[in-house]
């Protein structure tokens, strides 16, 4: 049998769709679609239904997948770490958000640069951009804010990040004790600061702790949450940030924590690789490094 139509037959089966398979090997559909075909008549059965929204694959199909896909990743393996022998560099191509990537992720993998891995980094503020290039390969690793769906990419939960209501201490003065008394009402006079027009961030917090939506006009619209922070922190307006982030401006006083609600907001990151993947050393190594790290996230 083919080792080339094992190889297509497994992209599918783990796409569950010929286009994605198609991107992921650098082929047309119609040529997947000719070696699915090649396949099955090799084998006299079906390994796919055909559907409006990709392929399902038949019980044979799940078989055959289940036998063939660890042999395939192994010699995957052997190709990968052959590479990494004559060149002496282990590359691993990760992709994350700009500030979650920079302030945790990339500190975290440090110290497997002492061990020979070499690290290239792609940001994505959009969690559906970071799964596409993983989908795709441009990427090992991607931290993101959306679980995946499908057998294509696995998503293991990395960490919970809490969201807290920041402004500046002269904003914090002249609201004083109003905000525990009216809430939301007083805080929707206040300009905000955010990384989009939708306001994102403020808009998953006022739904979480106020149950409603914000009123509040954009003062500010950064693309980084840092530049928000700094802009919060200069009186700008108030701004929603991970406690991560801002956790240090919190303590030296620069910005100060309006409202400390009962079950703060929280968002989830995960981190996500292709089905298969994790049987790459410098894969599964980076994988297994940040999951240990995020505990004391």
């Amino acid at each position: 049998m083919d080792l080339a139509l094992l190889r297509t037959f497994v992209t599918v089966h783990r796409a569950g769709s010929f286009t994605r398979a198609a991107a992921l090997l650098g082929l047309s559909q119609p040529a997947v679609t000719g070696q699915i075909r090649t396949l099955e008549r090799q084998l006299g059965r079906p390994l796919f239904l055909r559907q409006a929204r990709g392929v399902t694959p038949t019980t044979i199909g799940d078989e055959l997948a289940h036998r063939a896909a660890p042999h395939l990743d192994a010699l995957v393996e052997i190709a990968e770490t052959g590479l990494a022998e004559d060149s002496g560099v282990r590359t691993l191509h990760l992709a994350g958000p700009p500030e979650f990537t920079a302030q945790r992720a990339l500190p975290a993998l440090t110290p497997l640069i002492a061990q020979g891995l070499s690290l290239r980094t792609s940001f994505f503020a959009n969690a559906e951009e970071n799964l596409e290039g993983l989908a795709a390969g441009h990427h090992d690793l991607a931290i993101t804010t959306a679980r995946p769906r499908g057998g294509l990419l696995l998503a293991t939960p990395l960490c919970d990040e809490e969201h807290v209501l920041v402004a500046s201490p002269r904003w914090a003065a002249r609201l004083g004790h109003s905000v525990l008394r009216e809430g939301h009402v007083v805080l929707s006079r206040l300009p905000v600061v955010e990384v989009h027009e939708s306001l994102p961030l403020v808009s998953r917090y006022w739904a979480a702790v106020f149950d409603s939506r914000p009123a509040a006009a954009a003062a500010v619209i950064a693309p980084d949450l840092r530049a928000v922070l700094e802009c919060a922190a200069a009186g700008a307006g108030l701004a929603v940030l991970p406690r991560y982030l801002c956790e240090n401006a919190l303590e030296r006083g620069e910005v100060v924590a309006l409202l400390d609600p009962p079950v703060p907001p929280l968002r989830t990151y995960f981190l996500a690789v292709r089905a298969g993947t994790l049987t790459l050393p410098r894969v599964a190594r980076a994988h297994e490094w940040l999951l240990r790290a995020a505990v004391d996230w």
